[in-house]
């Protein structure tokens, strides 16, 4: 398995982990997968990736909503809110509460 393929496939069992309730930003992705400054390849995998993973449960570093996301931030808001989410201007309400590390990756 190549480089890039391990990295995707690790970009995709992580999502695959998010709790419900709980969100992971692009950069935590990355970072946790191996590459720092992957944020944006995050984002494409995200946008063009397996449609049954949580990608709803992914925000930028701001807790703020994707614009990439299938049907945009309204989308996405609508999504979060299903799960229980309060979103405030476009931003997950208490972000860092919400935001989920795993423990050992």
């Amino acid at each position: 398995m190549g480089k890039k393929a391990n990295f995707r496939q690790k970009v995709y069992d992580l999502v695959a982990t998010i709790p419900k309730g709980r969100v992971m930003t692009y950069g935590d992705i990355a970072l946790l997968c191996g590459q720092a400054n992957g944020a944006r390849i995050v984002g494409g995998l995200a946008h063009f990736g397996p449609t049954d993973l949580p990608w709803h449960r992914v925000v930028n570093r701001f807790g703020g909503l994707a614009s990439g996301y299938y049907g945009g931030k309204l989308s996405h808001q609508k999504s979060l809110e299903r799960e229980g989410f309060v979103i405030t201007d476009l931003k997950v309400a208490d972000f860092q509460e919400k935001r989920w590390t795993p423990i050992s990756r």
